[in-house]
């Protein structure tokens, strides 16, 4: 099978996963594009993601990095193309049936679900990445700190990224 049509195909399956986003399947993403096909190194995949989530705008460019990296500008088209079609047919869909229908309650019982679904997989991406890069008893307590003062306090993003930084600058992660 050649590499777009692999690409492809198991970027379409994704889609139908991605609640959440692609974020919500990263360690799913890592495992089929670096451990299963090797289409990335352990760096480069790491690259990509941290220029998608750096650039603004949708947070499926890692997806498009990866068919870019593979295959160029066709590369990218394709691999944008699998991870955003499925979804978007479901989603229409979807919309389509949930407008339909009558009982509010059911149409709000089905939008709590589906935003229960994506937290779900986005936290539980979050603690695979959170096990796979935490090294030492440090970075965990700088995990469970930075939880607890996202969920307790108003504190901007950008001062626990400048206390991860500090922290990676001292040597004490």
């Amino acid at each position: 099978m050649s590499v777009l049509l692999s690409l492809f195909l198991k970027l379409s399956a994704f889609s139908l996963m991605a609640f959440g986003g692609i974020n919500a399947l990263l360690p799913s993403l890592f495992n089929l594009a670096v451990t299963q096909e090797r289409w990335l190194d352990l760096q480069t995949f790491s690259d990509y993601f941290a220029i998608a989530q750096a650039a603004p705008g949708p947070n499926f460019m890692t997806i498009t990095l990866i068919g870019w990296s593979l295959h160029g500008v066709i590369g990218a088209f394709v691999a944008t193309l699998a991870i955003t079609w499925p979804s978007s047919i479901l989603i229409y869909f979807l919309q389509r049936f949930i407008m339909k229908m009558q009982d509010p309650f059911k149409k709000q019982v089905i939008q709590y679900a589906a935003g229960a679904l994506a937290i779900g997989l986005v936290l539980s991406s979050a603690w695979e990445i959170a096990l796979q890069i935490n090294h030492g008893y440090m970075a965990y307590v700088l995990s469970f700190l930075t939880i607890g003062i996202t969920l307790f306090t108003r504190w901007h993003p950008m001062y626990l990224i400048g206390l991860g930084a500090v922290l990676g600058i001292f040597g004490f992660i």
